[in-house]
């Protein structure tokens, strides 16, 4: 059972009053605690049962413009005396930034919203292993099939955020999640490949027999991939590999990146950097909502945000240090977006896949190619041949490359956007990418 909110109340009081009894002039105190239970499976034979539980105080203390911070999982009182003494003498060791401060005060959440975040229900152990032997079966009825790796984790957990301006927020929630690694064999050799479903709600998650299919399918239709040589072709890339390209995008957006000239989307505020058809939406307000959050982890409210209006760019997440460099507000995007998403277009996933007579359809993409300082994109992949709107023949062992500067304007959005995950995109298509291959 995690803590409840009075005893992390309890607890980040009482470093507020230390923090001001050792001369901190500000402070600010975070106490989380989080219980993760996870059981896992190789092959229909229980791998591993763990169970964590994490108590955290994580401190800040301010001394004028000088700040530093400290945590610890020891709240017995003793300890936290010593631990948070400790911060206010390194604290005064420190050199001044003048934009060290706490948040204007005017920007503090004062919603009591409800986003329904926690699941009261527990999964228990036997529970849990139930839905793993029932996905396992399903997997292993596919022929094919010669190994699996599937997991099912359940998380609660709560904090209070507290500081000496007097803001006091808390939030518990919950997470279900499952997975499933298929691994198919044929004569020509072996491909794998899985599937995911995580939710704030139990009643949420996908069902095993759905989740086991999902992930066979994946599997199968990548086996006997063929070899293709290098060109300059339209890609398609699947809604879970198009999401990826909203984490760079938010990599250089964000106002630390921004302040500290590491973005090629510096300096863009109010230009068009999307082709016009794009909007890209944060929305940290939806029920249920993986990525849902009130307020930042600095106290400041989170509201919607438009980060792309038609192409242009309109906002960067802000926070409170790297706001005042750059002369912004902070926008409650302290530790980054929220529900993150492209706003579907008006295309179905088939007229997308006839917009061009070739295409190669992206499903896996390897290794991390980007660089957010020039915009470049290159990574391996895998996925399938598209002629004249059919997925054809899977294949392999191919790089593609691209500048973000040029690839977002040539973007071309499904409309079949599903909020799956805290970020989310519809299919994608992007003109003109060069593919390496054999």
């Amino acid at each position: 059972m995690i803590k409840d909110k009075k005893y992390l109340e309890n607890k980040g009081s009482q470093c507020l009053d230390l923090a001001k009894k050792f001369g901190a002039t500000d402070c600010e105190v975070l106490v989380s605690n989080s219980i993760e239970e996870t059981v896992s499976f190789r092959n229909k034979i229980l791998d591993e049962s763990n169970r964590s539980d994490s108590l955290v105080a994580s401190i800040t203390t301010f001394i004028g413009k000088k700040k530093s911070s400290i945590a610890s999982s020891n709240l017995l009182d003793d300890n936290l005396k010593t631990l948070i003494e400790r911060c206010v003498e390194t604290t005064k060791l420190t050199p001044e930034d003048e934009y060290n401060s706490l948040p204007d005060k005017d920007l503090y959440s004062k919603s009591n919203l409800n986003l329904e975040l926690y699941d009261e229900q527990n999964y228990e152990n036997d529970k849990k292993i139930d839905y793993l032997k029932e996905l396992d079966e399903k997997v292993f009825e596919e022929k094919k099939v010669i190994n699996t790796e599937s997991g099912f984790s359940q998380n609660k957990s709560n904090f209070i955020l507290m500081n000496s301006d007097g803001f006091q927020g808390s939030q518990n929630a919950s997470s279900f999640s499952a997975s499933c690694v298929v691994v198919a064999k044929s004569q020509d050799g072996m491909e794998r490949d899985y599937e995911y479903t995580s939710k704030c709600y139990l009643s949420d998650i996908k069902k095993p027999s759905e989740l086991a299919k999902l992930a066979i399918d994946r599997t199968i239709k990548k086996l006997n991939p063929k070899k293709i040589g290098s060109e300059k072709i339209n890609l398609i890339f699947d809604k879970r590999i198009a999401k990826g390209f909203l984490g760079a995008f938010t990599g250089a957006i964000s106002s630390s990146a921004i302040s500290r000239g590491t973005s090629f989307l510096k300096d863009k505020i109010d230009q068009e950097v999307f082709s016009n058809s794009i909007n890209i939406i944060d929305k940290p307000d939806i029920k249920r909502g993986l990525g849902s959050q009130i307020f930042d982890r600095e106290g400041v409210q989170s509201n919607e945000l438009k980060l792309i209006d038609n192409g242009v760019l309109k906002n960067y997440l802000v926070d409170t240090y790297n706001g005042k460099k750059l002369n912004l507000k902070s926008n409650g995007r302290a530790g980054g977006s929220t529900n993150l998403y492209f706003e579907k277009g008006k295309k179905s996933f088939d007229e997308v896949l006839n917009l061009t007579s070739r295409a190669l359809y992206i499903t896996e993409t390897i290794g991390h190619g980007t660089n957010l300082i020039t915009g470049d994109y290159s990574v391996g992949a895998a996925g399938y041949i598209v002629e004249n709107g059919e997925i054809k023949e899977p294949v392999n062992e191919i790089t593609i490359a691209g500048n973000f500067k040029e690839m977002f304007k040539n973007i071309t959005l499904a409309d079949d956007l599903e909020f799956d995950y805290a970020t989310n995109s519809p299919t994608m298509m992007i003109e003109g990418m060069v593919v390496a291959g054999k």
